[in-house]
């Protein structure tokens, strides 16, 4: 039975739907056609790759000498083939320049999943009732980075130069695909301002539904606690009107800031003055499910007694 698009399933889902392979080869290929019986000459190219969900996940190869009847046809066959098989769901991954194949596979039902750069994935549903297939790219990620020097209060800030208002702000961006919440901060505070910062800590997460700059998609906005490594602004032309290093409790106060700036400048102002244990949500991590692989968590600051559950009742 498909589970439920949720929590790990998705996240398995999709990456077996990214990362299975259709192949021209003449071999069979796990869950492919050795050549439906209908039709062998036309669907004896279409062979795909199981998933453990019981879907079928195929990528176009080069199929230059194909034309676009000829690839109906075969998908045609093939897929009456993975109804046969009992197949939950069929995985189309496109290049860009087989766009053609596109509008033959519509025809026969493929809805488009999403895009990248060089590719489109399209997803028929097989099983029983309406698609219980994921969605996908339902949120983007935003991640501001908080550079707070202890030593004078001071902490740096920016003014946009694509706004229309010029409010103040911490220097941030998008994380890319891959990258931690804490290196896109740091990351993003350089390229910005030319300040080298070390993460320290995540302060705040703002949530935010329908936002026009996420192309009406949900949107998380991420402000991290850095310390600063240099002190020297760089300005990059390109993106900010204005840098300066400013004192806390003047941002704290300041009518033309953001309102989450405004906020966090009051939250780092707090825990300067009570301790940052009572802010920061602190990183740790740990082992994954999955061999090899590591996964962070972000939690207020657990005592080593309780990490270790030495000496603890």
């Amino acid at each position: 039975m498909w589970p439920l698009p949720r929590g790990g399933y998705l996240r398995a889902l999709l990456a077996g739907a990214r990362g299975a392979e259709l192949s021209a080869a003449p071999r069979r290929a796990s869950g492919g056609l050795s050549g439906a019986r209908d039709s062998p000459a036309e669907a004896g190219w279409l062979r795909g790759e199981v998933d453990r969900f019981g879907g079928v996940s195929v990528r176009l190869g080069a199929l230059d000498r194909l034309d676009a009847a000829a690839f109906q046809r075969g998908l045609h066959a093939a897929i009456q083939q993975w109804r046969s098989e009992g197949r939950a769901a069929v995985w189309l991954h496109v290049p860009i320049l087989q766009s053609r194949f596109i509008a033959p596979a519509a025809a026969l039902g493929f809805c488009f999943h999403h895009a990248e750069a060089d590719s489109s994935t399209l997803t028929l549903w097989l099983g029983q009732g309406p698609s219980r297939l994921p969605g996908y790219a339902t949120h983007q990620v935003g991640v501001a980075g908080a550079v707070f020097d202890e030593s004078t209060r001071k902490i740096l800030v920016v003014q946009d130069r694509n706004k229309l208002k010029n409010m103040w702000k911490f220097p941030g961006g998008l994380s890319e695909p891959g990258e931690d919440i804490g290196d896109t901060a740091v990351r993003e505070v350089f390229e910005e301002t030319g300040i080298r910062s070390e993460f320290r800590s995540l302060l705040s997460i703002r949530q935010q539904h329908s936002h026009p700059g996420a192309f009406g998609k949900s949107d998380m906005y991420i402000i991290c606690r850095l310390k600063p490594r240099s002190f020297t602004i760089e300005l990059c032309p390109h993106e900010c009107l204005r840098c300066e290093w400013m004192d806390l409790t003047e941002l704290a106060k300041a009518a033309n800031a953001t309102p989450v700036t405004s906020r966090a400048a009051r939250l780092l102002l707090y825990g300067h003055r009570e301790g940052f244990e009572k802010i920061d949500l602190t990183m740790d991590q740990l082992p994954a499910v999955y061999t090899g692989l590591f996964y962070k968590l972000y939690h207020r600051e657990l005592p080593d007694s309780y990490k270790m559950m030495t000496g603890v009742d």
